[in-house]
């Protein structure tokens, strides 16, 4: 089965609104658990206007799933951050600072020194790397040459396609998740996925290890509640 992992930077937003600890992120993150995902997914930005680093210290000394921390690894602080908590997983993205929200995976051909560096360094501290990719076959390619263990693709062009032509839509993914098989790659998801698209995507997407879900997964449990919500993205998970 596909593993879910939370990604509760939405949690924490709401907190930050309005100061102080409600909601707690970290009792928000063992929630998550014990109402069945498997992981739990931050991605702290420099100006942490929503998980903030210190949340990554207390996550870390408390979850008992899957630890996935992303983030721009060009920012000596996200470095120093996953090497000193050691995740189970860094996820390596190419965010600018003002970034409202992650738009674009790595070109993996043109910084591909640069990324087995970071695989590297990251892979000698024990912690599993994915790299953000777009649905290219040759960025999966090169990404693989980086020496990474997974790669995860951005998902949101087929997230604005679901429901028009849903054959068109997923048809670069699964070439992609094809040439992330023929390369010995893990394959991750993630980026405006939701109960409307998850079933689908998890069922043409072979060998699909891992979605980090967040933004849809708390809108959602405003009406539904967190239990219930999480229910139901694991039941799309197994569709």
């Amino acid at each position: 089965m596909t593993k879910l992992s939370v990604n509760i930077n939405k949690i924490a937003t709401l907190r930050n609104s309005r100061g102080g600890n409600v909601p707690n992120v970290v009792a928000a993150a063992l929630s998550c658990e014990r109402f069945g995902a498997q992981g739990i997914t931050v991605h702290p930005r420099p100006d942490e206007r929503h998980i903030r680093y210190q949340d990554v210290y207390d996550l870390k000394a408390e979850i008992s799933t899957e630890f996935n921390i992303e983030g721009n690894c060009q920012e000596q602080k996200f470095i120093d951050l996953v090497i000193t908590n050691r995740p189970t997983q860094v996820t390596l993205v190419p965010d600018e600072r003002n970034q409202m929200t992650s738009n674009h995976g790595w070109d993996t051909i043109k910084h591909r020194e640069y990324l087995r560096d970071m695989v590297k360094l990251f892979q000698d501290a024990g912690i599993r790397v994915s790299i953000f990719v777009d649905p290219i076959e040759e960025m999966v390619e090169a990404a693989a040459e980086t020496g990474t263990d997974r790669i995860e693709l951005y998902t949101e062009a087929y997230a604005a396609a679901f429901g028009y032509d849903d054959a068109a839509a997923i048809a670069p993914y699964f070439k992609a998740a094809k040439k992330a098989q023929q390369v010995g790659l893990g394959l991750n998801a993630g980026h405006d996925l939701d109960l409307n698209n998850l079933a689908y995507f998890n069922q043409h997407i072979p060998d699909l290890l891992e979605v980090s879900i967040g933004h849809a997964l708390v809108a959602d449990a405003l009406y539904l509640g967190l239990e219930e919500t999480i229910k139901r993205y694991l039941a799309a998970l197994k569709a």
